[in-house]
C-alpha cells in the first residue's frame, strides 16, 4: 500500500513537471523580443534551431577569431547579436539583453545556463561610447590598446 502511494506522488509530481515545463516552454518560445531589429527578419545568421543548439559554438570561434586572429567583424560577433536582439524602452533607451525579460536573459534562464558573456561585454550597443577606465587598463593588460582605439574612433563599438 506504500509503494502504490508513493508511485501515485511520484507520477503526480512527473505530471505537474511536464506541465510547468510545457508553460515555461511556451513563454520562452518568444526567443525574438518585440521591438528588436530580429523581431522584422524572417532569420537569423542561421536557420533558427541551429542558432539555438549551436550560438555558442558559433560565438566561440568568432572570439578566437578576435582574440587571437585581430579580426573584429564577422557574421557570429557578439556585438552583432547585441545589436539585433535588443529591444527599446518607451524613451528608445536600449533594454539590456541579459534581463530576464530580454533575448538572452530569457532563453538562459528558462535552459537554466550561466549567462556570463555580460560580464565583461556590453549588454547593449555602445558603438561610439568612450571606454572606461577599467576597460581601457584590460585593453593594455592584453595588449590590443591601439587595435580597439581605432576601430572604436570608427564606431565599430567593442
Amino acid at each position: 500500500m506504500a509503494n502504490a502511494a508513493f508511485t501515485a506522488r511520484c507520477v503526480a509530481a512527473g505530471l505537474l513537471w511536464m506541465i510547468i515545463q510545457s508553460v515555461q516552454a511556451d513563454d520562452v518560445k518568444r526567443y525574438v523580443v518585440e521591438g528588436s531589429r530580429a523581431a522584422g527578419l524572417s532569420a537569423c545568421v542561421e536557420p533558427t534551431e541551429l542558432m539555438r543548439r549551436q550560438h555558442m559554438t558559433f560565438i566561440k570561434h568568432q572570439r578566437i577569431s578576435t582574440v587571437h586572429e585581430g579580426v573584429r567583424t564577422g557574421k557570429y560577433s557578439l556585438s552583432g547579436c547585441v545589436a539585433c536582439h535588443i529591444s527599446y524602452d518607451a524613451q528608445q533607451n536600449a533594454r539590456p539583453i541579459n534581463q530576464p525579460d530580454q533575448f538572452c536573459g530569457a532563453c538562459h534562464a528558462y535552459a537554466a545556463v550561466n549567462l556570463n558573456c555580460f560580464d565583461c561585454h556590453a549588454s547593449v550597443p555602445n558603438a561610439g561610447t568612450p571606454l572606461t577606465a577599467t576597460a581601457i587598463a584590460a585593453h593594455q593588460k592584453a595588449g590590443v590598446t591601439e587595435r580597439i582605439q581605432s576601430q572604436t574612433a570608427a564606431g565599430e563599438g567593442h
